[in-house]
């Protein structure tokens, strides 16, 4: 599959010239612009380029550890399986999936809008599967 790297570019230069970062917490879910990336790193997708990730560690209010999420349901080592809400707080009984292996720094800038977060236990239970899969 061909890659847009062009487009990409382009949207990347309006982020970083423009965007103003928004104000955010850890355990929250958001859409970020994650652009066209290279072989098996994550995509975003759409117009522009978004994919919902975990906040996992805020640095600052400019730096942050995202963990990427999927709809796929896969399993394993490198997968942990959230419970997420939809908009009316009822939960989404479609798999939601973060994918451990693909945690990445990302500036601020590239958060578009929160969609959810997660419980406490949750997130705590993220942070165990990700120390696992470290060691």
């Amino acid at each position: 599959m061909k890659k847009d790297f062009k487009r990409w570019h382009n949207k990347k230069t309006g982020i970083h010239n423009d965007k103003v970062r928004p104000f955010f917490h850890e355990r929250e879910i958001w859409f970020a612009a994650l652009g066209e990336n290279v072989g098996f790193e994550q995509d975003g997708n759409g117009e522009n380029f978004l994919r919902p990730v975990l906040i996992f560690k805020k640095f600052n209010n400019e730096v942050i550890w995202a963990l990427p999420l999927t709809r796929t349901n896969k399993t394993g080592k490198y997968y942990f399986r959230i419970s997420l809400a939809n908009h009316d707080g009822k939960r989404d009984n479609r798999p939601s999936v973060i994918i451990l292996s693909q945690l990445r720094l990302v500036d601020a800038k590239r958060l578009q809008y929160k969609t959810s977060t997660i419980t406490e236990d949750e997130f705590a239970k993220t942070k165990e599967a990700l120390i696992a899969l470290l060691k």
